[in-house]
């Protein structure tokens, strides 16, 4: 397995995820993991057994550095990114393939917009629409052939859905149109608050 592929899976959210928070700033294992569950549980379930490993592996690479030792139950172990880390952090935020528009990754890497380049930032929005656009079209598909044969129920959960995905595309559509106007002042795309706060 190629190392993309690996960081397409749950591991590779959970890395960009940790990095990204130290990033920002040394913390201690316990600050980690709640950062991380407020950061997380936004888009899917977070496993804190899942956390610690990730933080050896980092460890092993030299991608972050602990100072400190355990005490008592609570780990008081500060880890911080090293310069390594920071290479490699830029690295996965410049990644603006396929697998950064999936449901597991996108949500991950929106949330470090703000360190990633406009240009990449604008790629994987609009792959993101695509994604869905696509989706779209599927359910529309798969609705208009089943609408006959399935209960009332079972019809709204695909109403649901579908409304769901053009709500999720309109948003994108936004962003995308907030990001090509360009601040003069700064030369960097504004996204406001509230644009972001209606979808999440």
């Amino acid at each position: 397995m190629t190392q993309a592929a690996k960081r397409s899976g749950r591991s590779g959210v959970l890395e960009l995820a940790v990095l990204g928070l130290l990033h920002e700033s040394p913390m201690h294992g316990y600050e980690l993991r709640k950062r991380l569950n407020t950061m997380l549980g936004a888009f899917r379930a977070f496993s804190y057994g899942s956390l610690y490993p990730c933080l050896k592996e980092m460890l092993a690479t030299g991608h972050v550095s602990a100072d400190g030792e355990p005490s008592g139950t609570r780990s008081r172990i500060v880890y911080k990114l090293t310069a390594e880390g920071k290479e490699h952090l830029q690295t996965l935020l410049a990644e603006a393939g396929p697998s950064s528009w999936e449901d597991e990754n996108f949500g991950v890497h929106f949330a470090f917009f703000s360190q990633t380049d406009a240009d990449v930032r604008l790629r994987i929005l609009e792959g993101r629409r695509s994604r869905l656009e696509e989706r779209l079209d599927h359910v529309k598909t798969s609705v208009s052939r089943t609408r006959e044969r399935v209960d009332s129920y079972t019809l709204e959960l695909q109403r649901h859905g579908l409304e769901s995905v053009e709500r999720e595309v309109r948003w994108l559509t936004e962003l995308i149109e907030t990001e090509r106007r360009v601040d003069q002042n700064t030369g960097k795309p504004a996204v406001s608050r509230e644009t972001t706060k209606e979808h999440f």
